[in-house]
Formats: structure tokens, C-alpha cells, sequence
């Protein structure tokens, strides 16, 4: 039992370190999440600007989708890959992601909130018409302070 315990400890705190030794798997992970937002949004523009047909369950699939990464911001943007850049991707963490560490919070905290009242909010095609843009802004406004084209 006590072999069982202490072989099982040592895996997980081995698991724990490759994990921790590997940032750029992190950036990765964090690119993918962020192309997911851009995927889900895209989704939620193409019908609000009616290119496509209102369709209730791919709204809410939208933005079940940005709900998801955006309570996990904080956490996709851990100390271990400050100034990593993604193996694909032409955006990256601008540094201010960590010197400013509160005001990106506060940003992602801000984009938790646009996306629950966009949940509450949108159930046709003029609401989503009506709250697109402020959901957007939000993204826009962290786009512009804390993500850099490289």
C-alpha cells in the first residue's frame, strides 16, 4: 500500500514537472484557446452581419465557447512563458500581459462579464445585432493593450 502511495506520488510530481519544464507547449495551448475565441466570434459576426442565417444553437455555441476561455485567461497566461512566441501564429503576449499583470485581470475580468450578459441577453437576431458590438469592443480593447503582431 505504502509502495502503491508513494509510486503514485512520485508520478504525479514527475507529470507536474514535465508539465512545468515545457512553456512552450503552455504557448501553444494558449494560441489554440485564443483561435477558438477568434473562431467563435467570427461565428457570432458572420450572423449578426447576416451573412449567415440566425441560428440560436450556434449562438450559444459561440459563446459557451468564449465563456469557456475567458474564466480561464488568467491561467493561459502563466509567468513560465513570458516573452515565448507561438511555433504558428502571427500574434504573441505583448510583456504587459505580466508588467501590468492587474489591468490584464481586470481586462479578462471585464470579458467574463460581457460574455455572461451576452448570454443573458441575446435570443434572436436583433439582440445579437445589439450586443455583438460591445462583446467585440471588449476583445478589441485587450487586443490592443496586450497582444503584439509579430
Amino acid at each position: 500500500m505504502r509502495r502503491t502511495i508513494t509510486l503514485t506520488g512520485t508520478l504525479l510530481l514527475g507529470a507536474g514537472v514535465a508539465l512545468a519544464q515545457n512553456p512552450q507547449e503552455q504557448v501553444d495551448k494558449t494560441q489554440l484557446a485564443m483561435k477558438s475565441n477568434l473562431t467563435s466570434a467570427i461565428a457570432l459576426s458572420d450572423i449578426a452581419k447576416d451573412k449567415k442565417p440566425y441560428d440560436q444553437a450556434a449562438v450559444d455555441k459561440a459563446l459557451a465557447e468564449l465563456d469557456d476561455v475567458a474564466k480561464r485567461f488568467p491561467s493561459l497566461f502563466p509567468e513560465s512563458i513570458k516573452g515565448l512566441k507561438p511555433t504558428k501564429g502571427e500574434y504573441y503576449a505583448s510583456p504587459k500581459v505580466w508588467t501590468e499583470r492587474a489591468d490584464f485581470e481586470a481586462h479578462s475580468a471585464t470579458f467574463v462579464k460581457a460574455v455572461d450578459q451576452a448570454k443573458a441577453k441575446i435570443k434572436d437576431a436583433n439582440s445579437l445585432k445589439a450586443e455583438f458590438p460591445e462583446l467585440n469592443k471588449v476583445c478589441v480593447g485587450c487586443h490592443e493593450k496586450f497582444r503584439v503582431k509579430g
